[in-house]
């Protein structure tokens, strides 16, 4: 007979790893299968400051290895497995890596969201260092300096307004001269006076040593390349949540982010709850999905004691 866990939870970014400390603290001993990128987002962010608690700031890997040994501090049990399908037909749910089977009465998705970038030569080796698809994370670090945001839609108008409250001036660069944004996005970034645009633009590489220093331009219609040189470059161009597993099986929204069909954290299926950034195409915070965390597992504990399934002792630890 194989073991059922009170609980699975599928993602150990700040979702994943603060269900699994609210749930390891109610005696539920979950399960966390780490995945594809353990740690998430923040393993590939260096300087984190706005994570209540760190005043003086913490490096990203630093405050995720915290969260990792502080969940299994009080006994959730991480496993560096990929799930490669899950069986939401029927409880216990069946949740499947290439190492086994998996099975448990309830589940947390907390798989998260990758930002989309343009899979430049040196883009992934400045990231951090002057190339980011945050806005809020990392504006403040470019007091006083020029910075470049890709994209021609919503977010991209939202993320270069933001951007003026640090930077001396933000210039929007897109490969034509019509923006997906709405009319009252374009126009507020265009009555932004530290907002420039450079349209029919495309970047084919980011510059620098070990910062950025400039972008390589080419006009998409001319195909004439120029140096263009900036501090930092944001990327704009939307975001992917990890949920192809779930297709099919789970509520999505045609972006492919979980839909909440009851409560705050509740899916479309009795048992199985969503966390993160995998369900949250608005904040994209850090210290938001550590609170959709808690909040899974708070609706975990409550739906596996209404049942009967955990002793009451269990649920109010």
């Amino acid at each position: 007979m194989p073991e059922i866990y009170n609980t699975i939870i599928i993602g150990s970014g700040p979702a994943g790893l603060t269900a699994a400390l609210y749930a390891a603290r109610a005696s539920l001993k979950p399960l966390v299968f780490a995945g594809l990128n353990p740690g998430g987002q923040l393993m590939q962010t260096t300087e984190v400051e706005n994570y209540p608690g760190f005043p003086e700031g913490i490096l990203g890997p630093e405050l995720m290895f915290k969260m990792t040994k502080q969940s299994e501090r009080f006994g959730a049990k991480i496993l560096s497995e990929i799930v490669d399908d899950v069986d939401l037909g029927s409880r216990p749910f069946k949740v499947k890596t290439s190492k086994g089977e998996y099975f448990a009465k309830t589940l947390i998705v907390a798989t998260g969201a990758e930002a989309n970038w343009l899979n430049l030569p040196n883009e992934q080796r400045l990231r951090g260092h002057g190339v980011s698809a945050c806005a809020t994370c990392d504006g403040f670090f470019f007091k006083n300096k020029e910075v470049a945001v890709v994209g021609g839609g919503d977010s991209a108008m939202e993320e270069a307004t933001f951007l003026t409250k640090f930077a001396s001036k933000v210039t929007i660069l897109h490969r034509s001269d019509q923006f997906r944004a709405s009319k009252i996005m374009l126009a507020r970034a265009q009555a932004d006076l530290k907002v420039a645009f450079m349209p029919n633009v495309e970047v084919v590489d980011v510059l620098g040593a070990d910062h950025v220093e400039a972008l390589k331009l080419r006009g998409t219609a001319d195909g004439k390349e120029i140096e263009f040189k900036v501090d930092g470059l944001f990327l704009a161009i939307g975001r992917t949540p990890a949920s192809n597993v779930f297709k099919g099986k789970l509520d999505l929204d045609q972006r492919g982010y979980g839909l909440i069909s009851h409560g705050h954290t509740g899916t479309n299926i009795e048992g199985v709850f969503w966390a993160g950034d995998v369900a949250d195409p608005r904040y994209r915070q850090a210290v938001t999905a550590a609170g959709d965390g808690c909040r899974a597992a708070l609706d975990v504990e409550r739906f596996l004691a209404e049942r009967g399934e955990i002793s009451q002792e269990s649920a109010a630890a």
